[in-house]
């Protein structure tokens, strides 16, 4: 299996974030406030969210790791 996070970032865990009551869903970076997920995609979000892969999902939901090298290898 691929290791995913190779240079060991989100193990500082620097994201976090909070459920409001209306749904929505605030994710912040070191205490700043990056984005809000509503309706379908805080649900989606949520679903199956564990300690394992929570900085994972919040750094994908985020773009963190979209740097332009996601497809590396890959054949299109």
């Amino acid at each position: 299996m691929k290791k995913i996070d190779k240079r060991g970032r989100l193990q500082e865990q620097p994201f976090t974030f909070k459920e409001a009551a209306d749904g929505k869903v605030f994710i912040y970076w070191h205490g700043r406030q990056v984005t809000i997920l509503k309706d379908g995609m805080a649900e989606r979000f949520l679903q199956g969210l564990t300690d394992e892969n929570a900085q994972l999902r919040m750094a994908r939901v985020t773009g963190n790791f979209k740097r332009g090298n996601e497809r590396k290898g890959e054949q299109t």
